[in-house]
């Protein structure tokens, strides 16, 4: 065996200790996530701003994540994956502090903004197993670091709520701070570092800056286009400079010695139908975060709101966050025995079921529990086969930047959703004691799109082709 062979033989981690780490980290990243949606009401007055500007609180974490995600994939092919890791754990430790410690707006938005940063553990994360876990072990230790995104956000929802209801709401901020601290820790003691996927390559930092700002204005577009109107000088002129730059940037991927994105590979027509199959998951697993609190919560008097309180609603939904993790290891073992497509298509047709009994049971809590469990049953089949199928199709030398690229789009998928369901709900609402709330009429067409969508994505992936990889 050569030397280097050896000593990158030597230096692999213990397979419990880092499935553990890497699915940790996974969980308190996708935590931060949604850690401040108990609390969106009360920004304004927090942070001395309007409601609309405090809306960016949430959206910033998902831009940053979005935008930064394929520089850090990219990061992770080139320098070892352990120092990559620690790097976006730390950054969301320095944006949980910033925010902790802010008392208006923008030192708010610019630690939401650090906290996005530390999503890029997931997809390298995903990667570092691929390079270091047996092929049995490999299904479903994927499975469990992909369902750690609902985990994460589901479990959050209720200690988020709890901190912010009975305690100041900088403790959310400082327990996600303490969290990364641990987990820091963690990777520094059990992860070793492995020799670069691609040690001669080099950042494309135009491709970066260029990405960025192709994404930034489109996910702009689409997120605000609802508040500035779509067919606003501001709307229009966003979606025009994103297609122009896309543009500009694909040409210079295509020439570029060590790009960003390899173009080539995510043309693939495995990589490629996966990922437009990602974006439609992503586009129905969000509806329902944006749906079902919002039926907890709604008033008793409108006659079709369950009155449930903050903490309450957080409670109802933190079961299916469970149901996540606990389907992701039967999803490890489709993919061994049956394939991450088959298993991918029918994670799409249970998270549509979902959305259908939420229709018929949408008038009680434990219906609306039961609904929220079949649809993040599906979520966890579903992420955990994506990944599977990418890294299936591309070298090992573009593992990090395709996983990455394809939590991109899995993120734009969630974009997409906030837009279009955040349309739906404010068009079809209803005046109660001076408030717009949605209607029950709109709550009920948004949750048969979160269905319809989830449909077609499992169409899209029966027509997946069979992946091929090239080492």
């Amino acid at each position: 065996m050569p030397d280097n062979a050896r000593g990158a033989r030597t230096a692999r981690p213990d397979h419990h200790g880092l499935v553990f780490v890497l699915a940790s980290a996974g969980i308190v990243m996708s935590l931060c996530q949604s850690l401040v949606i108990p609390i969106l009401g009360r920004l304004p007055d927090i942070l001395g701003t309007s409601p609309s500007n405090a809306a960016w609180v949430v959206t910033v974490t998902l831009l940053s994540g979005a935008v930064t995600g394929p520089v850090m994939g990219r990061l992770g092919d080139i320098y070892p994956k352990k120092y990559v890791l620690i790097g976006c754990t730390a950054l969301m430790v320095v944006g949980s502090v910033v925010c902790a410690l802010a008392t208006s707006l923008w030192p708010m938005l610019i630690g939401r903004a650090l906290q996005g940063m530390g999503i890029g553990v997931i997809p390298i994360g995903i990667a570092t197993m691929r390079e270091n876990l047996p092929p049995a072990r490999l299904a479903p230790s994927i499975s469990l670091m992909s369902s750690s995104l609902g985990v994460g956000g589901a479990l959050g929802l209720p200690a988020a709520a709890a901190l912010a209801e009975f305690g100041a709401w900088q403790w959310m901020f400082w327990g996600s701070a303490l969290l990364g601290v641990v987990i820091v820790t963690m990777m520094v003691a059990i992860l070793r570092p492995t020799p670069a996927a691609k040690p001669d390559g080099s950042l494309d930092v135009p491709g970066a800056l260029g990405l960025a700002t192709a994404l930034i204005a489109m996910l702009l577009a689409v997120s605000k286009g609802a508040d500035w109107g779509w067919t606003s000088g501001l709307t229009l002129g966003l979606g025009a400079l994103s297609v122009v730059v896309f543009a500009g940037w694909g040409a210079w991927v295509l020439r570029a010695r060590s790009p960003l994105v390899d173009l080539r590979v995510a043309a693939r027509p495995p990589v490629l139908v996966t990922n437009i199959a990602t974006v439609l998951i992503g586009v129905g697993m969000y509806a329902q975060l944006l749906i079902v609190p919002q039926v907890l919560q709604l008033p008793v008097g409108t006659g079709y709101g369950l009155g449930q309180s903050m903490i309450a609603m957080g409670l109802w939904i933190a079961p299916g966050g469970l149901a996540m993790m606990a389907v992701s290891p039967l999803s490890g073992r489709l993919i061994t025995k049956r394939g991450p497509k088959p298993t991918l298509v029918l994670g799409a047709l249970v998270i549509a079921a979902g959305y259908g009994s939420a229709l018929l049971l949408m008038g009680s809590t434990w219906g609306l529990m039961i609904s929220a469990i079949i649809m993040n049953g599906g979520v966890g089949l579903a992420y955990g086969a994506m990944p599977s199928l990418i890294l299936d199709s591309v070298p090992r030398t573009e593992m990090g930047s395709a996983n990455s690229f394809n939590s991109l789009m899995r993120s734009i998928g969630t974009s997409v959703s906030a837009a279009v369901i955040g349309v739906v709900l404010a068009q079809m609402s209803v005046e109660s004691h001076g408030l717009l709330i949605p209607s029950e009429t709109g709550l009920r067409v948004a949750l048969a799109l979160g269905g319809g969508v989830a449909l077609l994505s499992g169409i899209v992936a029966r027509f997946i082709p069979p992946p091929w990889a090239e080492e």
